[in-house]
């Protein structure tokens, strides 16, 4: 059945899925992506489906025509995890609406990152992109490796700026994370460009 959420995105999902996925995940993460990001990727549909656990596959999206659509596979998926897909989804829509000024910027925030030798990131996909780019002299003048490094570094990133807004987070620490004044850093950035919703504050409570 088809029901709606916040910025007039509607939600299509398979029978049998828990009521409270979408009530206390999938509702408030959508409410919490601010007006500027739905906007520009035009947010317009999210489905949900078990999917097929073999295929390993957790989304897909499709945007044509100023419309995005999102499929989440959720069999044997905890809710949170399903929730954060779809918000990595998003910024993964929203790398290709980049403005030129911002797309540049962003590659200036990643240079002194790497310039500064931290080896983490922000999520799993981040990390394997950047592991992959930095393995070698070869792979680390890959145009292709550092497009798929930029956009996934991105994407997390917006997933988790979006995050942050839906609830309070906690900074993870270890050598496979980003060092706290990194991720507040890029935090700070997305802000800039799209500003939190009324009634929503980046750095609220973040732990």
């Amino acid at each position: 059945m088809g029901t709606r959420l916040a910025h007039n995105t509607e939600i299509v999902s398979a029978p049998g899925t828990s009521g409270g996925l979408i009530r206390d995940f999938i509702r408030p993460a959508v409410r919490a992506i601010p007006f500027g990001i739905a906007e520009r990727v035009g947010l317009r549909r999210v489905s949900l489906a078990p999917g097929d656990e073999e295929s390993g596959v957790a989304s897909r999206w499709t945007a044509a025509e100023g419309r995005l659509d999102i499929s989440i596979a959720t069999l044997g998926r905890r809710h949170h995890d399903i929730a954060m897909e779809l918000l990595v989804c998003v910024g993964q829509a929203l790398w290709e609406e980049l403005h030129e000024a911002e797309r540049r910027a962003w590659w200036l925030l990643l240079d002194v990152e790497i310039e500064s030798d931290f080896k983490g990131e922000i999520d799993e996909q981040a990390l394997r992109e950047k592991s992959a780019l930095l393995r070698g002299r070869v792979s680390a003048r890959s145009s292709r490796r550092l497009e798929r490094y930029g956009q996934a570094a991105f994407a997390g990133t917006v997933a988790e700026y979006i995050h942050s807004l839906w609830h309070d987070v906690h900074v993870r620490k270890g050598p496979d994370y980003l060092p706290a004044p990194c991720v507040e850093r890029r935090l700070r950035l997305i802000s800039r460009w799209y500003p939190p919703n009324r009634g929503y504050r980046l750095f609220g409570r973040w732990l």
